[in-house]
């Protein structure tokens, strides 16, 4: 299996804070790789380096072996990057399908006034029905997403991300806020996606993380100090004493 992702020796400083240090990191193709690590550790900073948000001092990044560090977020999108956020990002004044619609690459890239122009179109219908089935909201596709709840939310911003036909999907703490049920339907949601597209989840739950990685990567003080299978990262005594605990 090759990399889809790999970053070299990248480096990121606000100011005095060190949010990114000499970081190397390789994601396979099809693979969940959790990067988990202690608040502060530069998770939240890394994933929006790699999404083009922010701009490392140093190293470099390469998406399909092509060198996008300084390839700005919408560029990135284009090339088959995407990401959801720590607090939802949908258009709560829109319906569930017109969320969809928004993000959709070919809609914003043919028209300006897409609402009247291609709601009709059939591979829009087609796009907006794929992933909304893909995440469990087809019997919600014209609803206000301010109806929904936040576990739907969540989802929603999945089907965003999918919508862009995105061939890396950035989730940046996607169980936050969820209750308990809510946590199980997002690791059922996620297991589902697994395989078809490739996944960098940046999560606290670690119960969701051991039962949903294929890898982690554990981030410290903007280094990571270990990667490998879930269960080699268990017994790692670096990360125990660093994250962990004796769990």
């Amino acid at each position: 299996m090759q990399n889809i992702l790999k970053i070299k020796n990248l480096n990121k400083n606000f100011g005095g804070v060190i949010a990114t240090k000499n970081l190397n990191l390789s994601v396979l193709d099809g693979d969940l790789h959790a990067i988990i690590g202690p608040n502060g550790a530069g998770k939240t900073t890394l994933v929006s380096q790699i999404f083009g948000q922010v701009f490392p001092d140093s190293g470099q990044i390469f998406f399909q072996n092509i060198d996008v560090t300084q390839i700005s977020e919408y560029k990135k999108s284009r090339l088959g990057i995407n990401r959801t956020f720590q607090i939802t990002s949908v258009m709560k004044s829109m319906t569930v399908s017109e969320n969809i619609q928004l993000a959709t690459d070919k809609i914003r890239e043919n028209s300006l006034d897409f609402f009247t122009t291609f709601t009709n179109k059939s591979y829009v219908l087609e796009k907006i029905d794929f992933c909304l089935g893909q995440v469990g909201l087809i019997e919600a596709n014209n609803q206000p997403v301010a109806s929904l709840s936040h576990g739907d939310c969540r989802k929603l911003e999945i089907a965003m991300a999918l919508a862009s036909d995105a061939k890396l999907l950035l989730l940046d703490e996607p169980m936050a806020g969820l209750g308990p049920s809510e946590t199980q339907e997002m690791i059922a949601l996620l297991n589902k996606l697994k395989g078809k597209q490739t996944i960098i989840l940046v999560e606290h739950d670690m119960d969701a993380v051991f039962a949903l990685a294929d890898r982690i990567s554990v981030l410290v003080s903007g280094e990571i100090i270990a990667t490998g299978e879930p269960n080699n990262i268990k017994r790692d005594s670096k990360v125990q004493n660093a994250y962990l605990g004796e769990a």
